[in-house]
């Protein structure tokens, strides 16, 4: 492990940062239509529960982070393969936001440029970032934040001023009842972002005050989760439900309408910024997690030296990840949550913490 630290604030940063990450650019919980709002709240909701049994489990094991302390859990054998496939767990998320963002850049800026080196830009930049460390990833964080939120409450301000908000598209709330909020929840607002934060286990022992990690890591969630409503329920007012459903980027389709006193339109450029800086802080945690995991479990004790490989490796798989962008969605909606997400996220850190409290008990 690194022997450089990094503080409470910007912990919460690098949290709000990775949450809104490809939040902001993919359709979030649109299957629950004007009820989008509430299918994401109640997901952070689960996701702040889900996070407390993170927390349990740093607390038992305050110095490892989740790939060591695994091992200790479930004996040698097995805690090195579970270690290993959470490794390959952040890798392949790594691959999948990196794909987001290459898709994203194709579609609206780059048509004619190669999937391939668009990837490889980013990837290169959290490469580097990574090779740096820790501190300097959460010190660049520290930088962006504030220019993050500055676009954000400016662009909210601009789609009020230009008029596009119509409420009565929010309208009926739960035309459906709440089953169809609950099966959005269940099959992807729970997981992304929000289960998603069981990547910051990798990172916890890092933090010089450890007992502010709980309520700053929880605060973190519940402004991301805030945001991320807000964000949706304005994409629904401007473009309907129907629409926002049907967008591939609905964020980029809402920020397009803007139009003011005729001379201030076009400012998707300057949005694109604020959605490359959350993807990069997104990728850069996960691909950071891999790195120091695989150092962890295979002794390597220069986390630098895997950076290279490992970046590679995750540059290949978000080309391979899918053929297209649509297959790309499906895979990460339908299968991925069911056979990965829930698993790792839910299924395997609730055991395990009933094991290490069963020991601790013993």
């Amino acid at each position: 492990m690194e022997q450089t630290k990094i503080n409470a604030r910007q912990l919460f940063v690098l949290i709000v940062l990775f949450e809104h990450g490809s939040t902001m650019v993919i359709p979030l919980g649109v299957e629950a239509k004007q009820d989008v709002w509430l299918a994401i709240l109640i997901g952070m909701i689960i996701g702040l529960l889900l996070f407390l049994v993170y927390y349990r489990l740093y607390l038992y094991y305050p110095d490892l982070p989740l790939t060591g302390y695994i091992q200790d859990i479930t004996g040698p054998i097995f805690g090195k393969i579970f270690a290993l496939v959470y490794v390959l767990y952040f890798l392949y998320l790594a691959a999948r936001v990196l794909r987001d963002f290459g898709e994203l850049l194709l579609t609206f800026a780059y048509p004619e440029t190669p999937l391939f080196v668009l990837n490889a830009i980013m990837m290169l930049t959290v490469m580097y970032a990574v090779y740096k460390g820790i501190e300097v990833l959460a010190r660049t964080g520290e930088l962006f934040f504030t220019l993050l939120y500055v676009l954000a409450i400016s662009g909210m301000i601009l789609v009020v001023a230009a008029g596009l908000i119509d409420i009565h598209r929010l309208q009926p709330v739960l035309e459906e009842g709440w089953r169809r909020v609950f099966k959005v929840v269940f099959h992807q607002t729970l997981y992304i972002p929000f289960g998603e934060i069981i990547v910051f286990t990798m990172l916890f022992p890092y933090i010089n005050n450890p007992k502010k990690t709980k309520i700053v890591a929880l605060s973190a969630m519940t402004l991301s989760g805030i945001n991320l409503a807000i964000m949706m329920t304005v994409n629904v007012a401007v473009l309907g439900a129907d629409a926002v459903s049907r967008s591939t980027f609905p964020l980029l389709n809402t920020i397009r309408e803007i139009q003011v006193a005729n001379f201030l339109e076009r400012l998707d450029v300057f949005f694109m910024i604020a959605l490359i800086i959350g993807g990069f802080f997104k990728i850069g945690v996960f691909f950071y997690a891999a790195v120091i995991g695989a150092a962890h479990l295979f002794n390597v004790k220069e986390h630098h030296r895997l950076v290279y490989p490992l970046g590679l490796a995750s540059l290949l798989l978000s080309i391979a990840v899918a053929s297209n962008f649509p297959e790309h969605v499906k895979e990460g909606v339908n299968i991925a949550t069911v056979y990965i997400h829930m698993p790792l996220q839910i299924i395997l850190p609730v055991l395990l913490l009933a094991i290490a409290w069963i020991r601790q008990r013993m």
